[in-house]
């Protein structure tokens, strides 16, 4: 009896010392989330806005998150739709006389750096200046960087400009070898998704695809490139070609740089162009803290909201992603809300749920019918992603968005070979000609096959039958141009996949005029979750342990490790794009 008191004593002892350390870390956590939060920023004369290291570009608030795990990270994350409002208003700031890019690396997506290029671009006719300055610079970071009038390289550094390539990993063999069979049933022989599991090299049509696809993204940013530092396009090629960004003297040679300085010597040369005295200091001023110098500003009046739509698209509701329950609640709050005006929907995904993308399409119509709705792509609008954006009364599209993808598959794997062979077997007892037509020792019946496979066909006709809608286009014309392939946004304006060829702020103000306003404020959905929000957010057992892994193995990696682990992914019709697109 002793004991047994003692143990209890011991246990609620650990539950009280758990607690009290719980509400440390929360104390902890609140106070580091209000010391880096920004104090009514003052911009200082003589400032030069700075995109630095420390800024990641996100698409949507529902990629912000405070990670409980970096309490310490410095990095801001801003807004695409902020930073450009930021740049463009800077343009016209007195107190800013100039930009810096100070990015090695760079936190944003390709579409994201074409939009920040032009308005930096645009900012340049203010007459104001531009530089960059690099150590050892990404592809993504040069590609932005070289927009400046003048771009510094350290005398030690690099720039990795080599081109775009894509390998594709093939698991045929793998699944042969240890006895896994993987049922797959798709519509379109461009729906690529599932190549890995049915071959061990790429198939003509998605070769055909892939090259159409990387050239005319490769073509268009290093038109730009080229134009910039005034480099004759057949010699950046063999500049790209010969690799000659990785060594300074031969950046400095073929112009991919001007000079070659010391980051001090850089800032000195910045305090020069400013007529700076030499114990006056530089200001710099980074993109978050500007668009906190202004962002309290009155907002009041009619609106039009940006309804950003970010990740893979699922059944459910939680916050990251794009989960039909909660995206149906913000589409029915839009709907209500008599101040917004006209509703942009921000699409940037790969797809998903077949079943969650019909819901969403399902309550934009019912939205379209009381308001504008316009369309914006990001990095990606494709099979899902795509699907969604079918209610709109306009589409834009940037030039390099992964775009159509107008196809459906579905991916059962089974395990009859490697469990028999370790001495594993079932027997089954049903009520039904079918109540087994699928489980995970013994696969899919011939049955199961047929149904699924209707089930298949079905969804790409309903596929096909919204986007001849939308459109304007017969079901042959877009079964022609569909069939599971992905476009760039520049191909998709000329086969018709999208009405324009623009960036978020030019659907903003399309949707603005659309609604009859001359003077309007912009709103965000879903709205930012509170670092406290976030905190409790990330209680949840699995969500802690997915943040860890994903923290350790980088985000890339945990992408493909989900593929294979959450259950969401699993067992359904999904409308999904087949790779990713990244300038590294």
């Amino acid at each position: 009896m002793k004991s047994f008191f003692k143990n209890v004593l011991a246990n609620i002892v650990a539950i009280a010392i758990i607690c009290v350390l719980f509400f440390f870390f929360f104390v902890i956590v609140l106070i580091f989330g209000s010391m880096s939060g920004d104090k009514s920023v003052v911009v200082k004369k003589n400032s030069v806005l700075t995109i630095n290291l420390k800024t990641n570009i996100i698409d949507s608030p529902t990629e912000e998150h405070t990670d409980v795990f970096n309490i310490n990270s410095q990095n801001k994350n801003v807004l695409i739709y902020e930073a450009l409002e930021a740049i463009n208003k800077a343009k016209n700031d007195d107190n800013i006389k100039g930009i810096s890019i100070e990015a090695d690396e760079l936190n944003a997506g390709l579409t994201q750096i074409d939009d920040l290029r032009n308005a930096i671009d645009d900012f340049k006719k203010s007459g104001k200046f531009v530089y960059t300055y690099g150590n050892n610079v990404s592809q993504a970071a040069y590609y932005l960087g070289s927009v400046a009038d003048k771009y510094y390289l350290n005398p030690a550094g690099m720039i990795e400009l080599k081109g775009m390539a894509t390998e594709v990993t093939f698991f045929k063999d793998f699944a042969d070898k240890f006895g896994i069979g993987i049922e797959v049933i798709r519509h379109g022989k461009f729906k690529s998704a599932v190549e890995p599991f049915l071959r061990n090299d790429i198939s003509p049509e998605n070769k055909e695809q892939l090259g159409t696809l990387l050239n005319d993204i490769w073509k268009n940013a290093s038109s730009r490139m080229a134009s910039s530092r005034k480099i004759d396009s057949t010699q950046f090629k063999t500049v790209v070609d010969s690799l000659y960004g990785m060594i300074p003297d031969l950046s400095l040679q073929y112009k991919l740089a001007d000079k070659l300085i010391q980051k001090t010597e850089y800032d000195e040369l910045i305090k020069s162009k400013l007529n700076l005295k030499e114990k006056e200091k530089l200001n710099k001023i980074s993109l978050g803290k500007y668009i906190a110098s202004y962002s309290s500003e009155d907002k009041s009046g009619d609106k039009v909201a940006i309804l950003y739509a970010s990740g893979a698209i699922y059944n459910g509701d939680q916050y990251n992603d794009i989960f039909s329950e909660k995206y149906i609640k913000y589409i029915k709050e839009l709907q209500e809300n008599d101040k917004v005006k006209a509703v942009v929907f921000r699409i940037n995904s790969p797809g998903g749920s077949a079943n969650a993308s019909d819901e969403i399409l399902f309550e934009l119509q019912q939205l379209k019918k009381k308001k504008p709705l316009i369309v914006s792509f990001g990095d990606y609008a494709a099979s899902g992603g795509y699907y969604i954006a079918m209610a709109a009364d306009k589409i834009y599209s940037e030039p390099n968005t992964l775009t159509g993808s107008i196809g459906v598959f579905g991916v059962i794997p089974y395990f009859k070979e490697i469990a028999n062979k370790n001495g594993i077997r079932s027997d089954i007892v049903a009520t039904n000609a079918n109540s087994q037509y699928y489980s995970s020792l013994n696969g899919v019946s011939p049955y199961g096959v047929n149904m699924i496979t209707k089930g298949v066909e079905g969804t790409y006709k309903r596929f096909v039958h919204f986007v001849t809608q939308n459109r304007k286009q017969s079901f042959e014309q877009i079964d022609n141009i569909g069939g599971g392939r992905v476009w760039s946004g520049t191909r998709a304006k000329q086969i018709g996949l999208v009405d324009e060829l623009g960036t978020l702020n030019d659907a903003v103000k399309y949707a603005a005029q659309k609604a009859g306003l001359k003077s309007y404020n912009v709103e965000s959905y879903p709205k930012k979750m509170s670092p406290f929000e976030q905190i409790f957010k990330d209680l949840n057992e699995d969500d802690i342990s997915a943040r860890m892994i994903k923290n350790k193995i980088g985000k890339s990696n945990y992408e493909i490790l989900e593929k294979f682990t959450n259950e969401k992914l699993q067992s359904e019709i999904k409308m999904e794009m087949p790779y990713q697109l990244k300038i590294n």
